[in-house]
């Protein structure tokens, strides 16, 4: 088997693909570059020690999100387009999580000298075709490339409020309703996905595996593109903030876990409807990674498009504490936790 062919490479068997180590800083960004996204918003592209963005608002949205091989991603399990769609996409539903329109990304990679520079270029790749799809105008603007023995990505965006006030995780009310955008996945599916891989993306020796992973690509397609390669309903988020939005977050921890930090941050109760949940109510509320957007409104708002209700907040009895419930019983939120999650595996 060739190495395009057993590690996610991206290069086709039999063409050149040399590692980083053979090459120079300068002819990696000379391959990257026309590759990366342009930004609408840039006055001033990669090129000089920084770029030069618009903010016609005054104000700018900024946030950032690291990929690291072993706690976030297995080479074995995603290829390099997910892997840049993965780290734009993440980053993206941050800052439509606060009601604004993404409009540039910085992206630092730390990589293997050993590693083929077609890794690189599917990166970009990906990254590129995450900002055509999810967020079109969006682009990069700038980064830096290093060396280190784990493949780290680091992304920062950035977003445009657009004249709206940011919405914030404390502002949600009794009365409110509860609502989702899931985009192109739905809860629980991207949780779903991974306990596949864990379970059977993996070989005889429980190390993962190239021809495992894509042999559940092909059975459970939905599952593994959640995962994968998630498609957060980023437009959605300033269409929330129009609509009167109180509260707002990307749902990247899990359900419960992320309602809980709406529920603390607002001093109320926020109740689930278990059938609203899907068939798979306890992935969805735990499961991670969904990159959804969970949003309250007030009560005689119109749903915008994309979202559907799911809840409703509650006035926090005296004496209990902030939190949520499933049909009235307490919930203990469960979820991703960087710090308690990872295997120590890296595949």
């Amino acid at each position: 088997m060739t190495r395009a062919e057993s590690d996610h490479s991206g290069a086709p068997a039999g063409t050149d693909d040399p590692t980083l180590a053979e090459l120079s800083e300068i002819a990696v960004l000379q391959r990257l570059f026309p590759r990366l996204p342009d930004a609408d918003a840039a006055l001033l592209g990669p090129g000089d020690d920084s770029a030069v963005v618009a903010a016609p608002d005054g104000r700018f949205v900024v946030t950032t999100d690291m990929m690291i091989q072993g706690p976030d991603f297995r080479l074995a399990w995603s290829r390099p387009q997910d892997l840049g769609w993965k780290a734009a996409a993440t980053n993206l539903s941050d800052v439509a999580a606060m009601g604004a329109r993404p409009t540039a990304l910085v992206v630092a990679i730390a990589a293997p000298q050993q590693l083929p520079v077609s890794v690189l270029e599917g990166i970009a790749d990906g990254l590129r075709e995450a900002c055509a799809a999810l967020a079109p105008g969006c682009g990069v603007v700038g980064g830096d490339l290093s060396v280190s023995d784990t493949l780290t990505l680091a992304v920062t965006a950035f977003g445009d409020l657009e004249g709206r006030a940011p919405v914030l995780r404390s502002g949600a009310r009794p009365g409110d309703v509860v609502a989702v955008a899931e985009g192109g996945n739905t809860l629980g599916q991207a949780g779903r996905g991974l306990a596949l891989l864990f379970a059977r993306g993996v070989d005889a020796a429980g190390t993962p595996d190239v021809a495992a992973a894509d042999a559940l690509r092909t059975e459970h397609p939905a599952l593994l593109e959640a995962q994968l390669r998630p498609s957060p309903p980023i437009l959605a988020g300033a269409a929330a903030a129009a609509s009167g939005a109180t509260a707002m977050l990307d749902v990247s921890d899990g359900l419960a876990l992320d309602a809980t930090r709406i529920a603390r941050a607002s001093g109320v109760l926020i109740d689930f409807d278990a059938a609203a949940l899907g068939g798979h109510p306890e992935s969805a509320l735990g499961g991670g990674e969904d990159h959804s957007l969970l949003a309250c409104f007030p009560a005689d708002t119109a749903l915008p498009t994309g979202f559907r209700p799911i809840g409703r907040v509650l006035a926090l009895p005296a004496g209990e504490p902030a939190g949520i419930t499933v049909d009235g019983a307490p919930h203990v939120p469960g979820g991703w936790d960087p710090y308690r999650g990872w295997d120590g595996h890296a595949g």
